[in-house]
């Protein structure tokens, strides 16, 4: 039950670990233990945590330096998934979106952690069942998927395998809502699950019309945006996330899943990406190959 979870262990402390971190130690007062593969990525995290508090909260007067501190002060890391796991009453998995590597994941937390604890995903689409599959506990596995940036968005998408139970459903609900989200839930047959699945249409159109030269990308995005009220373009979205590169490394799981028309890359895509243009922080995306080459010539 939901009273009974002191203690989170958040497995990556990527941009979303981190931030999901933050998010339980701020609003849910949680003892939190991240993981990672080293000392540097783990400190990383944590000085980016505290720069984000100090940024969007302090700074705007929504927190004082006590508070941050109190916050900081529940939050701590390890390299040792074990160590990480041991005390944890509830577990959210965040590493990088490969199934293999997520059902590793889930194994060592299957051994390490207590029976009581509910194992959970971040992951945006791949399978929950394959990763109970990993464990002992199938009933205790479902996926609790966040969106960027965790601190603004309120939809979590819980996500229930194949042999999860409505118990463990409902006590990631009722987790999601005391970090102030609204909880959908959803099986893990469809891949994307909700919003990303029904998203990919709106995304698959919208790389289309650049590629067809009907319009800018920035174009593109602000009839979206003023049209639908959106807020932000599909297309700066995915040069924010970097899902030109996600996209590519992930075709053939896509194409298992939703078949050859839905899951083939775009050939736009994968041209880009070729050339470099993965999206993401620090990288060129969609935008800048507009101007740097599809502007240009035939």
């Amino acid at each position: 039950m939901i009273e009974n979870i002191k203690h989170v262990a958040v497995i990556g402390s990527g941009r979303m670990g981190s931030q999901i971190a933050q998010l339980l130690s701020r609003v849910g007062k949680y003892s939190v233990t991240i993981v990672d593969l080293s000392d540097d990525l783990i400190n990383n995290a944590l000085k980016s945590i505290e720069a984000d508090l100090k940024r969007y909260f302090v700074d705007k007067g929504k927190m004082t330096e006590g508070e941050m501190k109190d916050i900081l002060a529940r939050i701590s890391g390890t390299t040792s998934i074990a160590e990480a796991a041991k005390n944890a009453d509830f577990v959210i998995e965040a590493v990088f979106e490969n199934l293999e590597l997520k059902k590793k994941v889930f194994a060592e937390l299957d051994k390490n952690a207590p029976l009581h604890a509910i194992l959970t995903s971040n992951t945006s689409g791949l399978s929950i069942t394959e990763m109970a599959a990993a464990t002992k506990r199938p009933e205790k596995v479902a996926g609790m998927h966040f969106f960027n940036p965790v601190a603004v968005m309120k939809l979590v998408e819980v996500v229930r395998g194949a042999f999860t139970s409505d118990e463990t459903v409902e006590t990631v609900c009722e987790m999601a809502r005391k970090l102030g989200k609204e909880p959908v839930v959803c099986k893990d047959v469809s891949y994307g699950f909700l919003a990303n699945r029904a998203y990919g249409g709106l995304m698959r159109e919208a790389i289309e019309m650049v590629w067809e030269r009907v319009a800018s990308p920035e174009e593109i995005d602000k009839a979206l945006k003023l049209g639908y009220n959106l807020p932000m373009g599909p297309l700066e979205l995915g040069d924010m996330t970097g899902s030109w590169g996600l996209w590519a490394s992930s075709e053939q799981d896509r194409i298992r899943e939703l078949g050859p028309e839905k899951g083939r890359l775009h050939p736009l895509v994968r041209w880009m990406v070729r050339a470099g243009y993965t999206g993401g922080p620090g990288k060129k995306g969609i935008y800048a190959f507009w101007k740097e080459v599809l502007s240009k010539g035939p």
